[in-house]
């Protein structure tokens, strides 16, 4: 793994980590990762499917993520108060995570990429094609959502067993991650508990913030519902979301493809909030052939 730091990236000139796979002559795909999770949350196994379909992958730490700039010196994130209602604590937006990655395109000269987020990276990727659509190929939305708090909230029942005081030590935070897995996992095809264990390790090496992750959660929260300005995207799309994804519901991901025009749904029975090795060939496939679509 050869990671990479771009410096002075978009508006805010932040540093960003990233890795460049595959051929840099092959069309480049952005891959876009959720809230707190890193680049290494791509799994390797699947990066290299997408990469024998004739792709370059740009995998990268979001602000306030891995070895990506920490934003400090703003108001403290008070996740709870944003939630009932206070923005006041909002460091930036989403808008402004859509202009990092951009500026991170501009950084490695790249005019324009596919995009592929997952969950909240499906919030930044969105926000891309609606702010900076002639930056953007196609869109491949995962286990995302509009942002329309009425379609696809959490299973709390079975995120209340994850309740509690938050983890701090290494030891902790892994063994609270592979529980985490247990739970909004994929029932159909279950994790391999130690690759996550494992993930969670290196994750906090890099770079763990609680902080941060509360800071992006309330980047969403601020941003709003984007369900209008995305039925106004003219962009091949292609969304696919688990059955029994217990974290973001499966009615989100259908209403993210009844918003964008022509947007291809696909629901994958058994997956949940996660990319388990199983689907890599799967995954791959959807994403690989959108993409060979739009590039003929």
């Amino acid at each position: 793994m050869t990671i990479e730091l771009a410096s002075n990236v978009g508006p805010a000139r932040l540093a960003l980590a990233y890795e460049r796979l595959g051929d840099a002559h092959a069309p480049p795909v952005l891959l876009i990762m959720g809230r707190s999770a890193q680049l290494i949350s791509w799994p390797d196994g699947l990066c290299d499917a997408l990469i024998a379909r004739g792709l370059q992958l740009i995998r990268f730490d979001n602000r306030d993520a891995g070895q990506s700039t920490h934003v400090t010196g703003g108001p403290a994130p008070d996740l709870r108060a944003a939630m009932a209602g206070d923005l006041s604590s909002a460091s930036y937006s989403l808008s402004d995570l859509a202009a990092d990655a951009v500026g991170l395109l501009d950084a490695l000269g790249i005019d324009s990429a596919h995009l592929v987020g997952a969950s909240m990276g499906g919030f930044i990727a969105q926000t891309i094609a609606i702010e900076h659509p002639h930056r953007v190929r196609s869109l491949t939305s995962m286990m995302s959502s509009t942002g329309d708090p009425s379609v696809g909230q959490p299973d709390w029942d079975a995120l209340r067993s994850l309740a509690g005081p938050p983890p701090t030590t290494r030891d902790e935070v892994v063994a609270f991650t592979v529980k985490a897995f247990g739970v909004v996992g994929s029932p159909g095809f279950p994790p391999e508990l130690d690759a996550v264990a494992d993930r969670a390790g290196r994750a906090f090496d890099r770079g763990h913030d609680p902080a941060g992750a509360d800071r992006a959660a309330i980047a969403c929260i601020v941003s709003g519902d984007r369900t209008a300005r995305l039925r106004g995207l003219a962009v091949p799309t292609l969304v696919i979301h688990g059955a029994a994804d217990r974290m973001i519901g499966v009615s989100d991901g259908r209403a993210t493809a009844a918003a964008i025009p022509g947007a291809e749904l696909i629901v994958i029975d058994g997956m949940g909030h996660d990319l388990p090795r199983a689907l890599w060939p799967e995954l791959a496939g959807h994403i690989g052939d959108l993409i060979a679509r739009v590039e003929r």
